[in-house]
């Protein structure tokens, strides 16, 4: 498997994994003893200002080897030995709960953005090439959103810690919480140290989870962890159209592509005169079906028909696919450029 080399990035986005070996921490090490010295030394009956606070830097001494919810979650993601507990300990905090970016995955967050983003976008291009601006946003955010991701992080079995205290587990993520009635939009733009909510935190979270395995790992095995947890869910990209105008834009598109004009045909009915009419409806370019609908009207039969036509159209998947990713691993890999549409139809 290809390893990614040692370069001054990679360095950079993991340096701040702190141990007490290091000799660049030994004076926050320092610190923290005074601060667990200090706890220790409380009385049974603390004052409000002895009351444990939000610490501003989470404690470099708190070794991610003493938690056990660490390795049972790197074995329950089949992650590589290569990949050490004290990234993954990283990516469990949130900038909201540190807004030193030396103990958060701010910058492993900004990298598992770009890959994840990217290979949706290739699969879906690829697999899909006909597909409008608007649905293919659509498709990748239900691949890559913050919803998908964070029902992904769910069923990694992630739990969160409810403030980023001093005494919290390292295997929990860790981040600070919006006050209430905060809108998260805004808050999230504004500052994204003053809080988050748990759905972009834990998004946030799988998205360093896969910036980990590229850095640790390397290419391939990134995209085959892209594989198994993410192009492995079933998404139904037909529900996500929306067309307006089906039979206009069905004319547009039988105009600009040189086929002849479209035309309903009724195809089966039952019932007519009855309560609950049934009519199957075909539309026809020529001799060639493009499309059928059903319905409990005409009209409402050949919209369906100029809609499942379009979708027929626009969901037109090549036999053939080959990703551009490829040649990123070898050097030798060939591409065949895939297929390039002349676009949707503009009604």
């Amino acid at each position: 498997m290809k390893r990614i080399r040692n370069l001054t990035s990679v360095n950079s986005l993991l340096r701040p994994v702190a141990a007490p070996a290091i000799n660049a921490s030994l004076s926050l090490l320092h610190s923290s003893a005074s601060t667990v010295a200090s706890a220790a030394a409380i009385p049974e009956t603390p004052s409000p200002e002895l009351q444990p606070q939000l610490l501003s830097t989470l404690p470099p001494s708190r070794n991610a080897l003493a938690s056990a919810k660490l390795p049972a979650l790197h074995a329950r993601l089949n992650l590589h030995p290569n990949y050490p507990i004290q990234t993954l300990a990283r990516a469990l905090v949130d900038p909201s709960a540190d807004k030193n970016p030396r103990f958060t995955n701010q910058n492993l967050t900004t990298l598992g953005n770009t890959l994840t983003g990217y290979y949706a976008a290739e699969y879906l291009m690829v697999t899909y090439p006909r597909l409008p601006t608007e649905v293919l946003y659509a498709a990748v955010s239900a691949y890559v959103g913050n919803k998908a991701l964070a029902s992904l992080g769910r069923e990694w079995g992630i739990e969160s810690a409810f403030e980023p205290t001093a005494d919290v587990d390292a295997g929990l993520l860790q981040f600070s919480r919006l006050a209430p009635g905060v809108d998260p939009k805004a808050a999230l733009h504004r500052d994204p140290h003053a809080g988050s909510t748990l759905e972009h935190a834990m998004a946030n979270l799988v998205r360093s989870v896969f910036a980990g395995v590229y850095l640790h790992e390397g290419l391939s095995a990134t995209k085959q962890f892209f594989r198994q947890h993410v192009l492995s869910r079933k998404l139904d990209v037909d529900k996500l159209f929306d067309f307006t105008q089906p039979t206009r834009e069905l004319s547009r598109l039988c105009a600009r592509e040189g086929f002849e004009p479209p035309v309903a045909r009724l195809l089966a009915e039952t019932g007519r005169h009855s309560r609950h009419p049934v009519f199957v409806v075909g539309v026809y370019s020529g001799s060639e079906l493009m499309g059928e609908g059903h319905g409990g009207s005409l009209d409402e039969a050949r919209i369906r028909a100029a809609v499942n036509a379009l979708k027929g159209w626009y969901l037109y998947s090549p036999p053939e696919k080959d990703l551009p990713s490829k040649t990123e691993e070898s050097r030798d890999a060939k591409f065949k450029p895939a297929y390039i549409d002349p676009g949707e139809v503009i009604v």
